[in-house]
Formats: C-alpha cells, structure tokens, sequence
C-alpha cells in the first residue's frame, strides 16, 4: 500500500482517533503507545491535516509536506481584518 492510499482510507473518525492518541500518549484503549507508534502517528496526522484539513494556522504543514509560516506583518493585518467588537460595557454604574 503507497502513502497516499493510507492516507486516503483513513475515515474522519479514525482520524480523531489517531489525533487523541498523539494528544494522549495512549490509544483509546488506555495502551500507552510505544516511541514507533507515536513517530509514525504523529506523521500519519500531519499528513492528513495537510491533504485533508486546510487551514489558516499561522504554523502548518501544507499539502506540499513542507513547513507554512506567515509572517508577524500577515498574522497581524489578518487580525486587523477581522477585528469586530464583540461586547461594550460602561465604565461606572452612572451610564446606561
């Protein structure tokens, strides 16, 4: 079996599996995974995220399988972007 095809027949919920064992150090069983185990999963789940799940984090793997960084200026303009006000409050109890 290739990589990608792996990749390809892992369902969603496998994946959520495979992303609780890495979070965890166990599998769902409670199994503690070996040194192998966690190396291989932990690739097995970046692969994934990268050809499965975009995403705009500003440190991720692309679906090329190299590193994608932005840049402090693109996180900070992004934010800027997308800043709404989310809840205002008076500042004394005399306005409403």
């Amino acid at each position: 079996m290739q990589f990608e095809d792996l990749l390809a027949s892992i369902s969603p919920e496998t994946y959520e599996r495979l992303v609780l064992a890495v979070e965890t150090g166990r599998w769902p069983d409670g199994v503690a995974l070996t040194e192998m185990q966690k190396e291989h999963t932990v690739q097995l789940v970046m692969a994934y995220q990268a050809t499965y799940c975009p995403s705009e984090e500003p440190f991720r793997i692309g679906a090329d399988g190299l590193l994608v960084t932005r840049s402090k200026r693109e996180m900070r303009d992004s934010l800027q972007e997308s800043r709404q006000t989310i809840a205002t409050f008076p500042l004394s109890a005399d306005e409403s």
